[in-house]
């Protein structure tokens, strides 16, 4: 995404916040945090040096075999320290984000606060089950989004948040799981980007609270 982004030329700087030993585009101003520490989110909000006309968050995790993390099949698998690393990963760390980089969207013009999201968090679409902490996890998440949004429209009425659902990606995160992808289906990082940004250059405040494809489809909460 941040690489997406300094190729457009359409912002003046480009920050990209990383965690470990993650890689960051030639051209963007690197900063690390730990979504799960607050003051380095805090620390990272106040380092920029203007409102951000627009914030991605792209956290998220299915799996860790290091940690006995994977999507469950049955609740019958369900482990409560699993649980809680998901919830933490997908939804607790990106709120804490929202809460700081929210008062920092500019009022003067429109701004987008993004979040990744996935369509298994939806609720409505929901016809297969399993994969019950990350499916649970994206739709808190989801719930969230909506929250901010009408608690946003009240102070900043231009301003969008939203999450987007990338389709599935070439990542570590849906290697274990790319067989059942239709052909054509699996789009490589750059591609999803593009998407994505499509998506987000398309949204209106009226869209704030969605949750949207990377084709740009409304999906059910």
């Amino acid at each position: 995404m941040a690489a997406r982004l300094l190729a457009s030329g359409r912002y003046g700087a480009v920050h990209a916040g990383v965690r470990g030993d993650a890689a960051v585009p030639e051209g963007a101003r690197c900063f690390r945090f730990d979504a799960m520490d607050e003051p380095s989110i805090v620390a990272a909000v106040a380092d920029l040096p203007e409102p951000p006309a627009l914030v991605v968050v792209a956290t998220g995790l299915l799996h860790d075999e290091a940690r006995a993390i994977a999507p469950e099949k049955t609740w019958r698998s369900l482990s409560a320290p699993a649980m809680a690393d998901v919830y933490a990963a997908n939804a607790i760390g990106p709120a804490l984000i929202a809460k700081h980089c929210l008062p920092r969207l500019p009022r003067d013009r429109r701004a987008v606060f993004a979040v990744l999201s996935a369509k298994v968090g939806s609720i409505g679409d929901n016809r297969l089950g399993g994969w019950h902490s990350y499916r649970a996890s994206k739709a808190a998440l989801n719930m969230l989004v909506r929250n901010f949004a009408i608690e946003l429209e009240r102070g900043n009425p231009r301003a969008v948040v939203a999450a987007l659902h990338p389709g599935t990606v070439d990542s570590r995160l849906s290697a274990p799981f790319q067989r059942r992808v239709a052909p054509g289906r699996l789009f490589s990082p750059d591609e999803a980007a593009d998407h994505l940004l499509a998506v987000i250059d398309g949204l209106t405040p009226a869209d704030s609270g969605g949750l949207f494809a990377w084709n740009g489809e409304r999906l059910p909460w």
